[in-house]
C-alpha cells in the first residue's frame, strides 16, 4: 500500500528518531576527478552535529575508499578494473577517507571512529554480536563512529557490493531507529526520473511490495558506486524488518538533511513490527546456503506461525549442514522464510514430502521431527 504523506517523520527529527544511520554514496563524496567534495561534505557534518546537538545519536556509512584510492594510484577504471586493483584502491583511499572526516567532525568537537566490516563479520551471528557491542559503546560515548566495508580483503564472493544494504544491516546491528540513504535522486519514483518526465515521487511505501520492486532501477548513474534503486529498495526490506524506517533523500544540495527537514522531497519506508533479535538477524542476511521449496500447505502453516515439516517440502536445492541458513520459497520463487536448518541437504532431500512415522525408517533414526523449527525461523 502507498501513503499520501507522512508528515510527522520527515526529516527523521531527533525527538522520534534516538539513533539514526546516514549513508553517503561514492558519487556525492568524490567528485569526478577523484578528490574529496570537502565544502558539500562539511555542511553534512554541521547537520550531524546539529543533530548530535539536538539528542540524536548518529552513524555514518560512508563510500569513497576506492574512488580515492584509485586517483592516488592512477588506476584506470576508478580502481575498478580488476580485484586486485579494486583491493589496492580500497586501502590506499580508506586512510585519506577516514582522515578528512576525522578532521571535519572534529572541526565541530565530535571524536570519530573507524569500523570497517565484511560480509561475512555481519553473517556470521558472534561476529555480528561484537559489532553491535562496539557501536552501542560507541554510541554511550557520544562518539560519531564512520563505517565502511573493508573492500581491501573482500573478494566478489564475501562483499556487500553496496553501502546501501550495508547502511541497513549496521542500522539493525546497532538497534537504530531509521537509515537515511543520500542518493542522486530525491526518491522513489514510479518510474527513472532521469528518463521519465511524467515519472511521481512515492512519499511513503508502507509495504515493499511486487509493484514497489518493480520500480526500482539497478543501475547507477555516476559509474562510481556499486548501488542503484534495486539495492536501495533491498536495503529498505532489510531495515523495515528489522523495526526501523528508511528514507531515501538527494544528497546533490548543501546541508540535505536541513534541506530535508525543511520541505525538501524523499521517500520514506515505514518500518515493519520489530522481530526478535535472532530472527531479524536471520531475515536481514544477504548470503544463505540452499533452498527448500515448500507446497501451498505449508505456505500457509508458516504464516500462521508453526514449524517447517517435511511433509510440506517440494524438494531441496544447494548443499548445507545441519544449522546452516536456507531460504524457504515457494515453487514459483517467492522467499517467504529464513531458518536454520535442523537436517543436512542430503537428509532433507531425503524426508522431502515425508510424514515423520516414514522417517524413521528411511533414516533410521529420528532425531528430530521438525525440518526448520519456528524458534530459528523468520517471515521475511
Amino acid at each position: 500500500m502507498i501513503a499520501v504523506s507522512m508528515p510527522p517523520l520527515s526529516g527523521f527529527p531527533p525527538a522520534l528518531v534516538r539513533r539514526l544511520v546516514i549513508k553517503i554514496g561514492s558519487a556525492l563524496l568524490v567528485d569526478p576527478a577523484g578528490q574529496v567534495r570537502v565544502d558539500w561534505l562539511r555542511t553534512l557534518v554541521a547537520d550531524v552535529a546539529a543533530r548530535k546537538s539536538a539528542g540524536q545519536q548518529v552513524i555514518i556509512v560512508s563510500s569513497g575508499a576506492i574512488a580515492l584510492g584509485a586517483r592516488r594510484l592512477k588506476l584506470p577504471k576508478g580502481g575498478r578494473g580488476s580485484l586486485e586493483d579494486a583491493q589496492a584502491a580500497a586501502a590506499t583511499g580508506q586512510i585519506a577517507l577516514s582522515q578528512c572526516w576525522a578532521s571535519l567532525l572534529d572541526e565541530c568537537g565530535i571524536t570519530a571512529a573507524q569500523m570497517l566490516v565484511t560480509l561475512d563479520d555481519l553473517e556470521n551471528r558472534r561476529r555480528y554480536l561484537n559489532a553491535s557491542a562496539t557501536l552501542e559503546r560507541l554510541m554511550t560515548l557520544g562518539v560519531v563512529p564512520v563505517v565502511n566495508e573493508n573492500d581491501s580483503v573482500a573478494t566478489a564472493e564475501i562483499r556487500f557490493g553496496d553501502n546501501d544494504r550495508l547502511a541497513a544491516r549496521i542500522g539493525q546491528a546497532a538497534r537504530a531507529d531509521a537509515v537515511v540513504l543520500l542518493s542522486d535522486v530525491d526518491g522513489l519514483y514510479t518510474a527513472n526520473p532521469h528518463v521519465d518526465a511524467d515519472a511521481m515521487l512515492i512519499e511513503t511505501i508502507e509495504r515493499i511490495d511486487a509493484r514497489i520492486a518493480a520500480m526500482a532501477d539497478g543501475g547507477s548513474a555516476s559509474g562510481m558506486g556499486s548501488g542503484g534503486m534495486t539495492s536501495k529498495i533491498e536495503a529498505a526490506r532489510i531495515a523495515t524488518g528489522a523495526g526501523a524506517h528508511l528514507a531515501i533523500i538527494s544528497g546533490k544540495v548543501d546541508a540535505p538533511l536541513s534541506h530535508w527537514t525543511n520541505g525538501g522531497k524523499g521517500s520514506i519506508f515505514l518500518a515493519a513490527p520489530a522481530k526478535r533479535a535472532r530472527k531479524g538477524w536471520l531475515a536481514g542476511r544477504l548470503t544463505v546456503s540452499g533452498r527448500i521449496i515448500v507446497d501451498a500447505g505449508a505456505e500457509r502453516a508458516l504464516g500462521q506461525g508453526n514449524s517447517l515439516l517435511p511433509a510440506g517440502v517440494a524438494s531441496v536445492e544447494g548443499v548445507f549442514a545441519r544449522g546452516d541458513v536456507v531460504d524457504i520459497m515457494t515453487p514459483d520463487g517467492r522467499t517467504i522464510a529464513r531458518g536454520l536448518s535442523e537436517y543436512d541437504s542430503e537428509e532433507a532431500a531425503r524426508i522431502a514430502g515425508k510424514r515423520s512415522e516414514d522417517i524413521a525408517v528411511l533414516l533410521g533414526h529420528l532425531p528430530r521431527s521438525v525440518l526448520v523449527h519456528r524458534d530459528h525461523m523468520a517471515m521475511v
